[in-house]
């Protein structure tokens, strides 16, 4: 579980990363310019505060991978990392519609690669806090 905790930990820090992009990439000025300033704030500032927290989630499995595998603290760190990342499978699913990526190629990629990465993370942390 060392090395998966590694893995995950350059993914997440990197899929972290990659939320600087987002303004620029989903056209937020032009898309978020109807919204009220309280509304497109909030869009602007959940996005940073998710993004960091996904960072910080990837720091904390870099930088404490042994505790989180081997303390009781840990195990249960990781029992709820496997909830949240398990809440947003779901999500990927259940409330983004599959209008989203049905019948576009990359979306469909991105939409196949993202599940099985929910999954692994899901599956990972879930492992862990029961070993």
């Amino acid at each position: 579980m060392y090395i998966h905790l590694k893995i995950i930990s350059i993914f997440l820090m990197s899929l972290a990363l990659l939320h600087v992009g987002f303004p620029k990439y989903f056209n937020w000025k032009k898309e978020l310019s109807s919204l009220s300033l309280i509304n497109k704030q909030m869009m602007e500032v959940h996005t940073f505060f998710i993004a960091l927290l996904v960072f910080l989630i990837g720091v904390l499995c870099f930088s404490a991978t042994a505790e989180i595998l081997h303390t009781s603290l840990g195990k249960k760190v990781s029992f709820g990392l496997g909830i949240f990342w398990l809440i947003r499978l779901f999500f990927q699913f259940f409330v983004y519609s599959s209008k989203l990526w049905k019948g576009k190629t990359f979306e469909t990629i991105m939409h196949i690669l993202f599940t099985a990465f929910w999954l692994y993370l899901s599956s990972v942390f879930f492992i862990i806090s029961l070993n």
